[in-house]
């Protein structure tokens, strides 16, 4: 069967459409899930609280195994019928925002605001509906389907839950596909992972008073070559690749000579080799930028040094065009009546993608916006996030095998 013919068959099929009415049954309890969750705060690297609650959630549906491993993901096994291998269905516990930020929902109508609520708070609440669905439907599939609530996948958290899945997880050598849920919207298919390098540079000098000790070496100078080297280079267009300097600070006053500055660097691509190539050339920049200030002012009193730390390293790969998992992902889309779009962008997918192992970020349902904003918003009006989660558990049924369906 296609992949068209086998979303077909999944949506004729009696199981699914008690699936659908169970989903739109529960609206109601798949909204308040997402109000208690996003009101669990979840700061970068503070996962525990929101961890803990989603834990004895997952444990509440019935899953086996249901556990918290060492680096503070959630999960529990859906059990399927097959020979063991195994589906992981991922959402993110954890928020951008920082420790005290106020993440209590307010409501008009059928929008809900709070910070985190789409990204990726309502991914989990929505995982939790697939499950009850599935149980109500009496649904089997042939692969175990693991349910995680991952740590660390936005900002610094680099990805570490999802890395800790693959590299030490104990069910490791079993996954053979990988879906994160994230974000409502089902029509933007996240099939390739851009990958990243991230560096906080020191720049250190002397220091000494603005006037009295004029012409000896500055490290802002220095970091000033720097930012201006990388801002002079040429970057492909296809495939995608950027770099910026992200944060600049440092100094002691107006009337000093700083004695060390600070930058922050961001370098991206959805290529592997490229990602590297721009890695070389900004330390590369940075032995030019010291070098050259070294150079033109005296070191009579010290030099000019820098420190590099890598304080990020996200891998990039891709799910290419023609594996299974993406035309099954386009299928359920355009079955729906969406307009299928493939992207690339940097989620927990991107772990998977760069072992080679089939992985998409797919949506969750519903409408959203401004996302990482403390205005964040997220529409639950019924019909539409029917639409979406429809949508979604499709796939994830295509991609697990749902019993009696070929594929």
């Amino acid at each position: 069967m296609t992949a068209a013919e086998t979303i077909a068959a999944i949506r004729a099929d009696a199981r699914f459409a008690k699936a659908t009415e169970t989903l739109a049954a529960e609206h109601d309890r798949t909204v308040q899930d997402l109000i208690t969750l996003t009101e669990i705060p979840a700061p970068p690297f503070n996962e525990e609280k929101r961890a803990a609650a989603y834990l004895e959630m997952l444990r509440a549906h019935g899953l086996e195994e249901v556990e918290q491993d060492e680096i503070g993901n959630v999960m529990g096994i859906r059990r399927g019928f097959g020979n063991g291998d195994m589906l992981v269905v991922a959402a993110h516990l954890d928020t951008v925002f920082p420790a005290g930020t106020d993440v209590r929902v307010k409501r008009e109508g059928t929008k809900l605001m709070a910070p985190g609520i789409g990204d990726d708070t309502w991914s989990l609440a929505v995982n939790l509906a697939y499950l009850r669905a599935l149980d109500a439907a009496g649904i089997r599939t042939r692969h175990d389907i693991l349910f995680v609530g991952d740590v660390g996948e936005e900002g610094l958290g680099d990805l570490r839950g999802v890395r800790h899945l693959f590299d030490k997880g104990r069910h490791r050598g079993r996954i053979r596909a990988f879906l994160t849920v994230d974000s409502p919207q089902v029509e933007q298919i996240v099939s390739g992972g851009v990958g990243s390098r991230r560096y906080r540079v020191t720049f250190r000098g002397p220091g000494g008073h603005s006037y009295a000790a004029f012409g000896l070496v500055n490290p802002m100078y220095a970091m000033a070559e720097c930012a201006r080297g990388l801002a002079t280079v040429d970057v492909p267009k296809s495939p995608p690749t950027t770099h910026c300097v992200s944060v600049v600070s440092g100094g002691t006053s107006i009337n000093a000579i700083a004695n060390a500055v600070t930058i922050e660097v961001d370098l991206r691509s959805a290529s592997a080799a490229e990602l590297e190539k721009l890695d070389r050339r900004f330390l590369q920049i940075v032995d030019e930028a010291v070098a050259a200030e070294n150079a033109a002012r005296s070191t009579r009193a010290g030099v000019i040094t820098a420190e590099l730390a890598r304080v990020g390293d996200r891998p990039a790969g891709e799910t290419p065009a023609g594996t299974p998992i993406r035309d099954i992902a386009a299928a359920a889309v355009a079955a729906e009546g969406y307009k299928p779009h493939f992207e690339f962008s940097s989620t927990d997918a991107n772990v998977p993608m760069s072992l080679g192992i089939p992985a998409l970020k797919i949506g969750a349902g519903g409408r959203g916006g401004r996302a990482h904003s403390l205005d964040e918003w997220l529409d639950v009006e019924p019909t539409e996030v029917l639409r979406g989660m429809r949508t979604s558990l499709a796939t994830i049924l295509a991609v697990a095998g749902m019993e009696g369906i070929p594929g």
